[in-house]
């Protein structure tokens, strides 16, 4: 007389409405913090005055990251949170954290306040320091940067960045023209990263201007 198998039906029955219940929690985790970043940007809508990013940016950063499945990010320049913020939400998509360096310690304490009102400190590693040498010293790799500190020194943060940056991986720029010496000297950078035969850049105009340049080799 075969042996009855109920309890391995019910066992396995029990592992897929746990399954099932783990997925739909994470969902509505998921709506929860959606729901809390919009709410938190729409009510900072026109306060981002010091140094941050138009939201058409941020747009622009968050798609970038969701679409490319990016995972290990870098921003230089904090300023008060607001692109970090695009940043990390496009991280909580795709399981990332995100590093940003702030040279200015009272913006750096309001962007760690910007970042917990929006629910997404535990997407945020931020840290107090001149980006000149944080940079150089970063383990990475990194598969997406955000540049938007000094301007006339974004050639030199691309160059220490370069070779912790993974094949396929996007430098992205801030206040960039594409002519001329461009916004406070950034045209060196534009220029420079333009004619690298293992970089494809094009230039965003939407907002203020951000460079994108896929690393296609080494």
């Amino acid at each position: 007389m075969k042996k009855k198998k109920f309890p391995l039906v019910v066992s396995l029955l029990a592992l897929v409405f746990l399954s099932a219940a783990c997925r739909a929690e994470t969902l509505d985790e998921a709506n929860e913090l959606d729901a809390r970043v919009r709410n938190f940007l729409e009510s900072r809508f026109s306060q981002w005055y010091d140094m941050n990013v138009p939201p058409s940016d941020g747009q622009l950063l968050y798609d970038l990251i969701v679409a490319n499945g990016y995972t290990r990010a870098l921003e230089i320049g904090t300023s008060t949170g607001h692109s970090g913020i695009w940043i990390a939400w496009a991280l909580s998509k795709t399981g990332g954290k995100l590093v940003t360096i702030e040279i200015d310690e009272a913006r750096h304490r309001e962007a760690l306040e910007n970042f917990r009102e929006a629910g997404l400190s535990e997407y945020i590693d931020a840290r107090l320091g001149d980006a000149h040498q944080l940079v150089k010293d970063l383990d990475g790799p990194f598969d997406f940067v955000f540049s938007d500190a000094d301007k006339g020194w974004y050639k030199n943060y691309f160059i220490d960045i370069d070779p912790k940056l993974e094949v396929n991986g996007c430098f992205t720029a801030h206040n960039i023209s594409g002519a001329g010496r461009g916004y406070w000297g950034t045209g060196e950078f534009f220029q420079y990263v333009s004619g690298l035969p293992n970089y494809d850049t094009t230039l965003n105009r939407s907002g203020g201007g951000v460079s994108i340049s896929y690393k296609r080799s080494e």
